[in-house]
Order: structure tokens, then sequence, then C-alpha cells
């Protein structure tokens, strides 16, 4: 009679597991790296580099330059964690550190989101051709939805 428990409990695991999508590996962002830029409105530039996923990790950088002087920067990893997840973490201009989780990725596409933070709430990249990508942060300000895209082209990383 303990054969027939135990072999169902084996049943039922087996299946959980065949139904839960595999994890993201960090080196399927790879398509991240290099320079992108961007030209937007009042005179601002913004330029994000990722240096290609080693080591389970991405480093990435982003400075906004306005008129000839650097208003904003941000330093920002992605990570792989022993749990497999995969964490994006942002700090901007010298701000305490903000961490993002890996909800969704697709061969062209990332979604990080912290639910608990002000703003924003996700962060999206999306490869729209080899040299173009959009970067979207969006979330909740009191209680009005917010959003803003950043097009960017791919540059030479000088």
């Amino acid at each position: 009679m303990t054969t027939i428990p135990l072999t169902i409990n084996m049943l039922i695991v087996s299946c959980t597991m065949w139904l839960q999508e595999p994890s993201a590996h960090i080196n399927s962002l790879e398509w991240l790296g290099g320079c992108w830029e961007g030209s937007f409105a009042n005179g601002r530039t913004v330029s994000e580099q990722w240096i290609k996923p080693s080591g389970g990790m991405m480093l990435g950088t982003s400075r906004t330059v306005r008129n000839g002087k650097s208003v904003a920067f941000e330093f920002i990893r992605i990570e792989q964690s022993d749990d497999g997840s995969i964490r994006y973490i942002a700090h901007p201009s010298g701000q305490s550190e903000t961490v993002f989780l890996l909800v969704k990725t697709e061969r062209r596409q990332a979604i990080f989101e912290n639910p608990t933070h002000d703003f924003p709430q996700r962060i999206f990249y999306t490869l729209i051709t080899p040299d173009s990508l959009i970067a979207r942060i969006e979330g909740t300000v009191n209680g009005k939805v917010r959003s803003s895209d950043f097009p960017y082209r791919r540059v030479r990383c000088e």
C-alpha cells in the first residue's frame, strides 16, 4: 500500500516540474550588450552601455547629458542569483540601490518588476531591430499610471 502513495507523489512532482517554465539564463539577455543612445526633448541625450554577460552578470551604465552637462547617471547590474532568478539592480545618481526581478523574458524583450518601488515599478527593454532598442519605465504615482519611453539606436562604443 505504501508504494501507491509514493508512486503518486513522484508522478505529481514530475508533472509539476514538467509544467514549470525553464528559468531564464542571463546569457539570454546578450542582445542588450553594447552601446545605445537616444536624443530627447530639452536637448537631452541619454546613453546606456552594457557589457555582455559573463560570470553570471552584466554591467551597465547610463548617463544623461543636457546642453553639454551631465545631469544624471546610473550604475546598473543584471545578475543571476544562486536560486536562478535574474535581478536588475539600479543605483541612480548616488541614490540607494533598487532591485527589480526579471518577470518575463522573450527572445527580444525583458521585463523587470518591483511593485513596492515608488517609481518606476516596471522596466522594459525591447530590441526592435539589431540596431534599435526601446527602454520603457512605467508605474503608478499618486494613483496615476505614468510611463516614459527611451528609443535608442546602437552606437559605437568609445
